[in-house]
């Protein structure tokens, strides 16, 4: 795909779920301090590439569904058929009389964590495929009823998000013959004759199913222990000039900020909080400022630098709080354009980003007008092993 395809993520959330007990539908119980089909949107929507997202729901769900997703800003849900396939039918459908999307993401609401890089590699798929889908290896030995051995190197185990071109996916769903079962969208589109790779999909994506997979509030080992927080602090003193920059926007101002590079207090504790929670040291160890080639860069090297590595690493940055502490200049005229740049630079959703800005009431170097000051936090999911 030559320009940034767009995206729809389509979440399946029709279903009864009985054999999970509960006095509800398992996709709107509580698990991990949230909905199971909140953080399923949630995972999708902090994608950056992701542009919309639609929710299809059993009818008569339609309470159930407003109260767990809360004040998240989702469009009307669809209301979905008898079979799984039939609701993925109408919200493809949906979809359609919508305008289209040139992707879409075929997710089980049942499945409520969803990584990043599962979404990158569908993606990335989709640009020579047709269609994606992500599996994992059997590790468990396999027979069959008759006692009978097979080989476990034959078989994965299939997970979604399943990713699809949209108008084939949609078309290979309307030739589907209505009287034939199907396992998954994948099958409706090899059924079609449509060509669909396979990606390394993650444990996280684990489908809840029965009773125990509630139980002591953790589906998946290990996902609490997985996530990181790291803080940041930087100080920059005034310098003579006629603007600064500040959390990646240039501020007009009757001084500047001092510093080897372009000096942006707030865009430095940002990169130092992602690289604590990597563990990885500090901005000044990997952009020595005895380093030439870092004089009067731009701040947005160094946090791009901490967010690929954090990439690398199989973290994902889900959440940072910036505080700026200062007399002058007035943040909050600039607060909304810093969090949009942020959010441009580590690819978050603008909900995932908070910049704000308080004064030390005239105390110290910051109350006496010497310089500017910031403190961050970072928090990462994934393995940062």
């Amino acid at each position: 795909m030559g320009k940034q395809p767009d995206i729809t993520a389509l979440v399946v959330a029709a279903g009864n779920g009985e054999r999970a007990g509960g006095d509800c539908p398992k996709q709107f119980r509580r698990i991990d301090g949230a909905t199971v089909i909140g953080h399923a949107i949630d995972g999708l929507a902090a994608h950056p590439a992701i542009s919309a997202i639609r929710v299809v729901i059993g009818e008569g769900q339609e309470a159930l569904y407003a109260e767990a997703i809360g004040g998240r800003e989702i469009g009307e849900p669809v209301i979905g058929g008898a079979t799984r396939r039939d609701s993925v039918r109408q919200g493809l459908e949906a979809i359609a009389r919508s305008g289209g999307t040139d992707l879409v993401l075929i997710h089980d609401a049942a499945r409520p964590f969803v990584p990043r890089g599962v979404i990158d590699r569908l993606i990335e798929a989709c640009a020579s495929a047709t269609g994606a889908i992500p599996v994992l290896p059997i590790t468990d030995s396999l027979s069959r009823s008759d006692g009978s051995g097979v080989r476990r190197e034959d078989f994965v185990t299939v997970q979604t998000p399943q990713a699809f071109a949209f108008p084939d996916i949609l078309a290979a769903h309307r030739a589907w013959d209505s009287a034939a079962d199907a396992t998954d969208d994948a099958e409706i589109a090899r059924g079609a004759g449509l060509a669909v790779a396979t990606v390394e999909g993650d444990p996280l994506l684990r489908k809840l199913t029965f009773a125990e997979d509630f139980e002591n509030d953790a589906p998946s080992p290990g996902h609490i222990a997985r996530v990181r927080t790291g803080f940041g602090y930087d100080v920059h003193a005034f310098a003579p000039g006629d603007h600064l920059w500040l959390g990646g926007v240039r501020i007009d101002h009757d001084r500047a900020l001092a510093g080897h590079s372009d000096a942006d207090v707030a865009l430095h504790a940002l990169t130092d909080a992602i690289l604590g929670a990597l563990g990885e040291g500090d901005i000044g160890s990997h952009f020595p400022p005895s380093d030439p080639q870092w004089r009067g860069a731009a701040s947005q090297i160094f946090l791009e630098h901490a967010r690929d590595l954090a990439r690398r690493r199989g973290s994902d940055i889900w959440h940072v709080d910036l505080t700026i502490i200062c007399e002058e200049p007035k943040i909050g005229p600039h607060r909304d354009a810093m969090r949009e740049r942020i959010a441009a630079i580590l690819a978050l959703p603008l909900q995932s980003v908070s910049v704000k800005a308080t004064t030390t009431e005239r105390l110290g170097f910051t109350g006496r007008g010497e310089g500017i000051a910031a403190q961050a936090v970072a928090t990462l999911g994934g393995d940062t092993h």
